[in-house]
């Protein structure tokens, strides 16, 4: 592994994080709060610069099983932090999250987690 691709390993470590910070406290609170915001959109943040790293710091094809796999995952975490942005500036802090909206907050986690270890495995291997 390269030190671009290592640099790109441990951001992606801080955006779960972060991620997990986010979703944990929305899902324990069931309310959006400034930790949410804060933590959730820190964590796309990083997400995209590791993705971005692991492009650039790999010498495969970007489009490889894993690859989809983790574009995927970015894609559920851009949606999820837009769902919640979306919400927020509609009527601010402290509302409830709506079901759908809690329960996909902990699906994309689960996912993102998914793609995370496959990752962490897959750089074992290689």
């Amino acid at each position: 592994m390269n030190t671009i691709s290592i640099i790109g390993s441990a951001i992606v470590t801080l955006a779960l994080a972060s991620y997990l910070v986010a979703i944990i406290t929305e899902q324990v609170k069931k309310t959006i709060t400034r930790r949410v915001i804060i933590f959730l959109t820190l964590g796309l943040s990083l997400d995209i610069t590791a993705t971005v790293c692991m492009i650039i710091g790999s010498p495969n094809s970007p489009f490889t099983i894993h690859g989809f796999v983790g574009y995927s995952a970015l894609l559920i975490m851009i949606i999820e932090t837009t769902l919640i942005w979306r919400l927020y500036r509609s009527v601010g802090f402290g509302v409830a999250v709506p079901s759908s909206l809690h329960i996909y907050s902990r699906i994309a986690l689960i996912w993102w987690v998914a793609a995370y270890i496959t990752g962490s495995m897959l750089a074992m291997v290689f």
